[in-house]
C-alpha cells in the first residue's frame, strides 16, 4: 500500500501537490507532459527527495523521512545503471550484497531470477555483450532479487522499439503476478501499453489531474485532459 496524505514539494519556483492512495498489488501508469512532475512522483515514495510537509506511508508505516535504502520500494529508471565491469550475476547480485561475496543459495536466486526474466544462461555476460532489452531485463531482475513489494518503473523501455516495448510490459506485468508487487510506472506513450494497467494518473504542473480507469480518459468530460496530452479518439 502506497499513501501519500498531502504532500508538499518545493524545488525553486515550482510546487508541488500529491494526494494519493494506491492499494496492494495495483498497477498504476503515470503520464504527462515533460516537467510535469511524474518522475518526482516517483522519487518522493522512494525517498530520494524529501517532502517539505506531508506524510509518506508505505505498508501503513510512515516512512516520509527514511532512507531509501530502508523503504520496502525498489525502482527501475531510463538508464539501467548497469555496470559494464560487471557480469550478468554480478550486476544482478548487488541487488543482494553489494560487497558480491555471494554463496551457493543466493546464486541459485540468482539462476531463479534469470529464468524469470528469460536470460537463463546468461550469468557470465557482460552488459555489452547484451542487446538493450536484455539490459533492462538484467536491471528489473536486480530490481525483484530484492523482495521489495513495490517497484518503481521511470520509462525504463522508452529507448526500446514498439515490440520490444510491449514484450517487456507483458514480462513486468506477469512478473508483478508472480511476486504481488504493486506497481507504478511513469510513461510518455498514449497507446495500448495503457491497457496494461488497472489505474492511469495524470500530472499537470506538479498536481494529479486524472486518477481513474485509462480507458476513461476517453469521456467526454475529461477532453481538456486527453487534448493537453494529445490523444486522439476520432
Amino acid at each position: 500500500m502506497i499513501e501519500l496524505n498531502q504532500i508538499n514539494y518545493h524545488y525553486d519556483n515550482f510546487r508541488m501537490h500529491f494526494n494519493l492512495k494506491i492499494a496492494a498489488k495495483e498497477k498504476v501508469v503515470i503520464i504527462g507532459r515533460s516537467g510535469a512532475g511524474k518522475s518526482t512522483l516517483l522519487n518522493l515514495i522512494a525517498g530520494f527527495v524529501l517532502p517539505n510537509s506531508g506524510q509518506i506511508l508505505l505498508n501503513h508505516q510512515n516512512m516520509t523521512r527514511t532512507l531509501p535504502g530502508k523503504r520496502p520500494v525498489s525502482i527501475l529508471f531510463q538508464r539501467n545503471n548497469l555496470f559494464n565491469h560487471l557480469t550478468v550475476e554480478q550486476n544482478i547480485g548487488l541487488g543482494i550484497k553489494p560487497c558480491l561475496k555471494l554463496n551457493a543459495s543466493e546464486r541459485q536466486t540468482i539462476e531463479d531470477i534469470l529464468v524469470k526474466v528469460s536470460l537463463a544462461g546468461f550469468n557470465n555476460r557482460y552488459p555489452n555483450q547484451l542487446s538493450g532489452g536484455q539490459r533492462q531485463r538484467v536491471a528489473l531482475a536486480r530490481c525483484l532479487i530484492q523482495h521489495r513489494p513495490v517497484l518503481l518503473l521511470d520509462e525504463p523501455f522508452s529507448a526500446l522499439d514498439q515490440a520490444l516495448r510491449f514484450e517487456m510490459l507483458a514480462l513486468v506485468d506477469q512478473i508483478c503476478d508472480d511476486f504481488n508487487l504493486t506497481l507504478m510506472m511513469v510513461s510518455h506513450y498514449l497507446d495500448d501499453s495503457l491497457n496494461y494497467f488497472s489505474r492511469c494518473l495524470v500530472v499537470d504542473n506538479g498536481n494529479i489531474v486524472f486518477n481513474d480507469l485509462p480507458t476513461q480518459l476517453a469521456q467526454s468530460k475529461h477532453n481538456e485532459i486527453a487534448k493537453m496530452l494529445g490523444f486522439n479518439y476520432s
